[in-house]
């Protein structure tokens, strides 16, 4: 065997941790080959050691018990893919003060912890590495820690969970209800069985809290960060989008200004011509725009046992090489900024009334909007002689606090019977 061996233990055999310990396993020499790096997988921490999974391992790999792999001198690297908060937030930390570096795929642990954990890092001169916690096989910490630190980024905008994209892809293209596409994607595997964190758009939140500190060099508070998901999404919006030359995604994005850091994931209104309205599916894609290359997109899968694993096997030989001498990377150190809130950002809307058939019901409406300084850029009125017809209309850039407030004012008409949908629209300027 060669000498200078890395020793690597993974916390957790699930779908991810599978990839891994498979790829470290059969792609070892190919590894090597090409980084120089020689990693051996040492320890694989799971509740049972005895059930049957989908990779055969030698048994004496399986460890029960943490303390096993915390105390090995071998073990250098520690893999921390068990999703959850805890205890995977302690293991980590365990982890980090007993000088083993640390990889993970954990978003959620990075979002609600990240500052102090890479604190903890910084404290121990160890390495904390997380390129699969934001878009899965795509590269895209990298980039934005390495290849990107001489720009200035003013913004993040992207697709950045696979699950939600599907489902939007498939009520697009096939005029599915909702509800309908979920059951398949459930079936598929696409979605959990409780689908909220991705359907209500928390896994892109943090996701997009992990991003924001990448580029704006600033931690922000999970709770800050407006969060809307997609279960309001009805086919009529989708049809009136295309109408007025949109489709609907749901984004996550940040944005750097005067007056602090937007963070925002909602769905969104975006023109059919711009690079992520044909980003369909399970796929995922990211816009990073800077002051010194402009608009860049990372493009490809965001999900799945193959594309996250590969992310983690490129963390971990980046981190083997810094164990090993030949490279060094402290983490970075964030500082921590203010938040704009989601009423005084600005933007265009796409706002969907249900209302009476009758004459007068636009005049009625456009009358308060633009009391409020709301100006209307496009609407749509379709009059079927029924109870009730849908109004569409897309406005003009307003402060989101505005908008409300006509709203508010227009649901008290007799003549409206709903504000049945109201989603952002991003021109892609």
């Amino acid at each position: 065997m060669r000498e200078g061996k890395i020793g690597v233990a993974i916390l957790g055999l699930g779908t991810v941790g599978t990839g891994v310990a498979e790829i470290l396993s059969q792609n070892r020499a190919l590894i090597f080959r090409r980084s120089g790096m020689d990693l051996e997988l040492k320890r694989v921490l799971v509740k049972d050691p005895s059930k049957k999974r989908d990779i055969e391992l030698q048994q004496e790999i399986y460890a029960n018990e943490y303390r096993t792999i915390l105390e090995d001198p071998q073990i250098q690297i520690v893999v921390e893919l068990m999703g959850d908060l805890h205890p995977a937030k302690e293991y980590i930390i365990e982890a980090l003060k007993a000088k083993k570096a640390v990889v993970t795929a954990n978003k959620a642990v990075l979002a609600n912890f990240g500052s102090e954990l890479l604190e903890v890092a910084r404290q121990n001169s160890v390495p904390l590495y997380y390129e699969a916690s934001v878009a899965g096989g795509i590269p895209l910490i990298a980039p934005l820690t390495e290849s990107l630190v001489g720009n200035n980024i003013s913004s993040v905008m992207g697709i950045i969970n696979g699950t939600t994209n599907y489902i939007l892809t498939k009520m697009s293209k096939e005029g599915k209800a909702f509800n309908d596409v979920l059951q398949e994607a459930q079936a598929l595997g696409y979605a959990e069985a409780d689908p909220s964190a991705d359907v209500d758009g928390l896994d892109a939140a943090h996701k997009l809290a992990i991003l924001v500190a990448l580029a704006f060099d600033d931690h922000i508070d999970l709770k800050d960060i407006y969060c809307e998901g997609i279960r309001s999404i009805d086919t009529m919006d989708i049809r009136f989008a295309r109408d007025f030359g949109y489709t609907i995604k749901l984004l996550a994005i940040g944005k750097k200004t005067n007056a602090g850091i937007e963070a925002r994931v909602h769905p969104t209104l975006i023109p059919v011509n711009h690079p992520l309205a044909s980003v369909n599916d399970v796929f995922n894609a990211v816009f990073v725009k800077s002051q010194e290359v402009g608009e860049l997109m990372f493009y490809g899968r965001g999900a799945g046992r193959y594309p996250t694993a590969s992310a983690v096997i490129g963390d971990i030989v980046a981190v083997a090489k810094i164990m090993a001498g030949t490279g060094k990377a402290l983490p970075r150190k964030f500082g921590s900024a203010k938040t704009l809130p989601i009423t005084e950002s600005s933007g265009s809307f796409y706002i969907r009334l249900m209302v009476e058939d009758r004459p007068g019901v636009l005049g009625d409406v456009a009358a308060i909007l633009g009391r409020n300084g709301v100006s209307v850029a496009s609407v749509i009125q379709e009059g079927r002689a029924q109870d009730q017809v849908p109004l569409v209309f897309v406005t003009h850039e307003v402060k989101q606090g505005a908008l409300a407030s006509s709203l508010k004012t227009i649901s008290q008409l007799t003549c409206v019977h709903e504000i049945a949908n109201v989603i952002r629209v991003e021109k892609g300027d």
